[in-house]
């Protein structure tokens, strides 16, 4: 895949595998608009009910991905070798894992439904309604886990078009069922002049709940049915045992990936803790600037993927020429995308707050916080692709290191400090946020500066 590319050559490369993840993200960012309007046209209590365990679902589904980091690893170095028998195995015990993993969590979450709300010091009039729509969202989680983890395979081997074409596909379902289940019967005016009879299932944010647990549950069987039709890659399964022999490799760079992505989602959930007792207005802010600002990292986590793969492919293909070149091409671009897409956040941060709620306190608070994290954004940008090319490469420890720390050392403890013992609000806790952005930007980048000269001699 890289074999004699120069810098200028390998664009049209690294583009070719972005696009399709950043359109992918792009249309789940569409959907958590209009879930997020949706549900905010019903009220503060039903946004802050929503967004109260959402870092929960973040801790769990970033545990999935960090068990498909493996697999990317593994399969990317053995296409960039050759060896694609090598390739299918691996494609094969990630059913195993898919299966283990998936029945797992969804035992866990739900049974743990109800009381996640508590834990999350949810106000006490909202913990029952959180604890509903959580239970709803985690039934599929065996599909949700086979949506990621063979997606990541696939993308593993360059196909970054059926996951994107998928994901496409389940959001417009996500949408199509939150019309019909989240409202009552309704007339609606077509053209101002037209009156329609649409029927609703009037669920509030069960029926939000609902459809998502239905558009996961295709999205897994979707994605699984390609990944069994894929010429290259399709699953090599004599029987359902584990194979350590590829097994071990895989989660050796799995696990500190794993458990880089537990801890610092764990973090994110007792960080959403701490927010959660500032109280409704805070809450719901939070959650509608979470979801505004999802869409501006696009860029960053389009570019995370196509580092990976190519970087794995480089490695496995023992040539580290390319992989510097690949660092030096993907490196400017990933800056100048994430310059762009700040200054649009930082412009554009009190028309976005308007599209999901009209609390003139919750927008001016959401407003706020919007515009001071605008001004990071390349800053956190950089370590995105830095990390991916280690993926790629299959060293996970470092990055494990630097997450942590900056979660635990710097966005937890000053959070704690700031709302907690000073009496601060939603403002400093996102000031803490930005201050762990900015300390990763300067790990990652000295990391990233010392193993390039040692890649050089």
């Amino acid at each position: 895949m890289l074999k004699n590319k120069t810098n200028f050559q390998m664009l049209p490369i690294i583009i070719a595998l972005a696009l399709p993840t950043m359109l992918e993200q792009l249309m789940q960012t569409a959907v958590q608009y209009i879930d997020t309007a949706m549900v905010g046209s019903l009220g503060t209590k039903a946004t802050a009910a929503v967004g109260a365990t959402e870092t929960v679902n973040w801790l769990v589904g970033s545990t999935i991905s960090a068990i498909g980091i493996g697999f990317l690893a593994y399969i990317s170095q053995a296409i960039g070798a050759g060896d694609k028998e090598r390739a299918r195995k691996a494609s094969g015990q990630a059913v195993i894992i898919v299966l283990i993993a998936g029945l797992l969590f969804t035992f866990i979450t739900t049974a743990l439904s109800g009381k996640i709300p508590v834990w999350m010091q949810v106000d006490d009039d909202i913990q029952e309604m959180a604890a509903r729509y959580f239970f709803i969202m985690y039934i599929p989680v065996l599909f949700r886990t086979a949506s990621i983890i063979f997606g990541t395979v696939l993308r593993a081997a360059g196909d970054t078009k059926t996951p994107m074409w998928v994901g496409i596909i389940v959001n417009l379902i996500n949408i199509i069922l939150n019309f019909f289940l989240i409202y009552p019967t309704r007339d609606l005016q077509l053209f101002g002049k037209v009156g329609v009879t649409v029927y609703g299932a009037g669920l509030g944010i069960e029926g939000a709940a609902i459809a998502s647990a239905v558009a996961y549950t295709f999205g897994g069987i979707a994605v699984t049915y390609k990944l069994w039709k894929h010429k290259d890659i399709s699953p090599y399964i004599k029987n359902l045992k584990p194979d350590m022999d590829v097994l071990k490799p895989c989660f050796r760079v799995a696990l500190p990936n794993m458990l880089q992505r537990f801890a610092t989602s764990f973090g994110y959930v007792a960080f959403a803790s701490m927010i959660n007792s500032l109280g409704q207005t805070a809450t719901a802010a939070h959650t509608i600037a979470n979801t505004v600002e999802s869409a501006f990292y696009i860029p960053g986590w389009g570019m995370q993927t196509a580092a990976a793969t190519l970087a794995g492919n480089a490695w496995g293909a023992k040539d580290r020429k390319k992989l510097r070149e690949l660092s030096k091409t993907i490196m400017p671009l990933e800056i100048g995308l994430m310059v762009v897409s700040g200054s649009l956040l930082f412009i554009f941060a009190p028309e976005l707050m308007h599209l999901f709620s009209h609390d003139e306190n919750v927008i001016a608070l959401g407003k706020t916080v919007l515009r001071m994290v605008a001004i990071s954004e390349p800053f956190y940008g950089v370590p995105i692709v830095i990390e991916g090319i280690m993926q790629g490469t299959g060293n996970t420890i470092p990055p494990f290191i630097y997450n942590v720390l900056g979660m635990w050392g710097i966005r937890i403890a000053g959070t704690f400090v700031c709302t907690r013992i000073l009496g601060y609000g939603l403002v400093s806790a996102w000031g803490c946020m930005i201050a762990h952005n900015i300390l990763l930007f300067i790990l990652f980048t000295v990391d990233y500066n010392i193993r390039r000269g040692r890649i050089k001699t």
